[in-house]
């Protein structure tokens, strides 16, 4: 089965990992990192729609700011304020909730850290012996 749309997942932060729920669908699951949450929610919504060709591709997992930032702790919000162009108390004011970002702020925001995890991914370490 091919799913016209991709169901969203809403992602939130608890005490012991991350608990995700589908916006429409009676789809509810747990996990203790983020990895375990995705293929837990992926399970659920095979198990829902009796359907194990589903792959993550079919799932949109959504998290706010908050929550975000609170389990990417490493995250520094005023480097990647400087790095996206941004007031770095107004993205500290989304990330404590107090401010809304707009659609085109918080896509500049997903860009800016998306381009972080890119820089991160084509790093290379190396130690001297």
């Amino acid at each position: 089965m091919k799913l016209k749309k991709k169901i969203n997942i809403i992602v939130e932060k608890t005490d012991t990992g991350f608990s995700a729920y589908a916006e429409d669908y009676p789809i509810y699951t747990t996990g203790i990192n983020v990895p375990e949450l995705l293929n837990n929610a992926l399970e659920a919504t095979q198990l829902y729609f009796d359907d194990d060709h589903l792959s993550h591709d079919d799932l949109n997992l959504e998290i706010d700011f908050k929550q975000f930032f609170k389990y990417y702790r490493f995250l520094n919000a005023n480097f990647l304020a400087k790095k996206i162009g941004i007031n770095p108390t107004l993205l500290s004011q989304y990330i404590n909730g107090h401010k809304r970002p707009s659609k085109k702020q918080t896509q500049k925001i997903l860009d800016g850290i998306h381009e972080i995890g890119q820089e991160l991914t084509e790093i290379n370490l190396i130690s001297k012996e």
